[in-house]
């Protein structure tokens, strides 16, 4: 019997600790799994330690639900904790749609106004030259998106290194397009800015890939991280994700958080803290664990 959905269980764990008491703290997490045609979010909370005096949660202009909170405790050390239950099914995108010429997934103001955000530069995603001239050698002209795109894909999983430590947070697309390395996110960024600078709809999407051990060995706990991968739109105006950190389309292995711009739309978890703190550090532990 072929499996057509899948179950998991999601903690994601942030621990920051400080030098000094925090007085104050103002957060906001996108930890919140989005319901989508091929997703349900079964269950969500959201731990957080000290408990905060004010909490609510939000949803952007882009559909993701994000939480605020705001910590009045004095505290040397905050916690983090988002606690999902999902079910994933295997993607539904028409292969008819995803054969036809990728051109002709070009949207308009007038085919798909909501698209066109997703085909301008943002912050994180700028659209230099070299950049189309990357994407241009897998888009020649009249090619099968799916082709292309596949194509694409496996191009930056195989010439580009997955190396922590080889971008900043300043990294533009341009320094990892020179680099050849970076980790998901700067790859997601990569190809977002290869599809936008052809005039393709493409977004950023952050969740988590379940990840399975070998044969006859014991899931690790706590060893999956947040993921990072792109989503390009389609003629009949559905979307496909694309992981080119894993050379895949997107399957019910991928649990979709939120969508935006980039990165900077999308975080986990951002704030504010008023300290005297010299020095600060953060744990982050995720573990996306099968159900029955």
């Amino acid at each position: 019997m072929v499996t057509t959905s899948r179950r998991y269980r999601i903690e994601h764990r942030t621990v920051y600790r400080y030098s000094d008491d925090v007085s104050a703290s103002y957060g906001r997490g996108y930890l919140h799994p989005r319901d989508t045609p091929d997703q349900r979010c079964l269950d969500h909370r959201l731990l957080v330690e000290p408990e905060p005096s004010d909490a609510a949660d939000g949803v952007d202009v882009y559909g993701n639900t994000s939480t605020y909170f705001h910590v009045t405790r004095p505290h040397t050390e905050l916690c983090v904790v988002g606690l999902s239950e999902v079910e994933v099914s295997v993607p539904r995108w028409d292969r008819e749609n995803a054969s036809l010429p990728w051109e002709r997934a070009l949207p308009t103001p007038s085919t798909d106004p909501r698209a066109i955000e997703f085909i301008l530069p943002s912050l994180l995603v700028q659209l230099p030259p070299e950049v189309r001239r990357y994407a241009a050698t897998s888009f020649t002209p009249g090619r099968p998106m799916v082709q292309a795109l596949t194509d694409l894909n496996h191009r930056i999983h195989t010439q580009f290194k997955y190396e922590s430590g080889a971008t900043s947070v300043s990294s533009t697309v341009l320094d990892v397009l020179e680099a050849r390395a970076g980790v998901c996110q700067d790859f997601a960024h990569l190809a977002v800015a290869c599809l936008r600078s052809l005039g393709l709809a493409c977004r950023y999407v952050s969740g988590y890939l379940a990840t399975y051990p070998p044969p006859g060995e014991e899931r690790m706990i706590g060893v999956d991280a947040s993921h990072a991968w792109a989503a390009v739109r389609l003629a009949d105006g559905s979307w496909v994700g694309f992981d080119p950190t894993n050379d895949t389309l997107g399957d019910e292995r991928y649990t979709t958080i939120a969508w935006g711009r980039d990165y900077d739309d999308v975080p986990p978890l951002r704030g504010v803290i008023f300290t005297d703190a010299e020095t600060h550090e953060m744990d982050v532990a995720v573990d996306v664990a099968p159900m029955p």
